[in-house]
């Protein structure tokens, strides 16, 4: 195994915010994380994490939206389609999220501060 892929990967008990705080510093280590962050900082991380989270599932969904598509013109039933839609997708996702999304982000970020004992 990779050392990157070492230190992305969480410890097992560890919960998401310590997944990224190690992530941010991998030489922290257990309860010497909680020191390095305030809970501010814990807090964007958590919501810019929870976005994520949407726009990952949003991604997904509208992928499956596409799938049936090949569409016309310069792009059109070429392997091009699929390189360009995900592209689409992906921006798609991620406004949605940034802007509200479906839900999913904002019960993931309350899930995430509970985990750390933060309230919003």
């Amino acid at each position: 195994m990779s050392a990157s892929l070492a230190t992305a990967m969480p410890t097992p008990g560890a919960s998401a915010i310590d997944a990224l705080k190690a992530q941010a510093n991998p030489s922290a280590t257990g309860s010497t994380l909680r020191r390095h962050l305030t809970p501010d900082q814990v807090k964007a991380k958590a919501k810019a994490a929870s976005e994520d989270f949407e726009a990952v599932f949003l991604n997904n969904m509208f992928q499956q939206m596409f799938t049936a598509t090949d569409g016309e013109g310069p792009f059109g039933g070429t392997g091009a389609t699929g390189v360009w839609r995900s592209f689409l997708t992906d921006q798609y996702a991620r406004n949605f999220a940034k802007a509200g999304g479906i839900g999913i982000a904002g019960a993931v970020y309350n899930t995430l501060l509970a985990q750390q004992e933060i309230r919003s």
